[in-house]
């Protein structure tokens, strides 16, 4: 069964970092776009950041921009989120998710829907 798995979450303080790793299980990342979404408790999920296949392409939200850095190491088939400066208002839990785009090697999926993979979060805590 091929599926995501999120690791690197956990309860940190107010401005120190976290990265988050994103692995595929039952297949390769080679032909995947990578979304990076957050749900934090009686809010909608929302759209975190995004990775083109070719990794050429990333974006952001506004409330990350400056302190998030998505990458993707090919090799090791495993996409990552550096979360520096973490703020409580970044507390939620943490998705990866992989659209396949076709021959658009640079687009950055920002859209929870039409994703073709989901994992299964990991918690991000950030305390005050």
């Amino acid at each position: 069964q091929s599926q995501l798995v999120e690791s690197g979450g956990g309860l940190v303080q107010v401005g120190e970092s976290l990265r988050l790793s994103c692995a595929p299980s039952g297949f390769t990342l080679d032909y995947y776009a990578i979304g990076w979404f957050r749900q934090a408790p009686g809010k909608e999920r929302e759209v975190v950041s995004c990775i083109s296949t070719d990794g050429y392409t990333t974006d952001y939200a506004d409330s990350v921009k400056g302190r998030f850095t998505v990458s993707r190491d090919k090799p090791g088939n495993t996409v990552y989120l550096q979360m520096n400066s973490l703020k409580p208002e970044d507390t939620a839990v943490y998705y990866c998710a992989a659209k396949n785009l076709g021959a658009n090697w640079n687009g950055c999926p920002t859209r929870a829907r039409g994703m073709d993979y989901w994992g299964k979060g990991t918690q991000v805590t950030v305390s005050s």
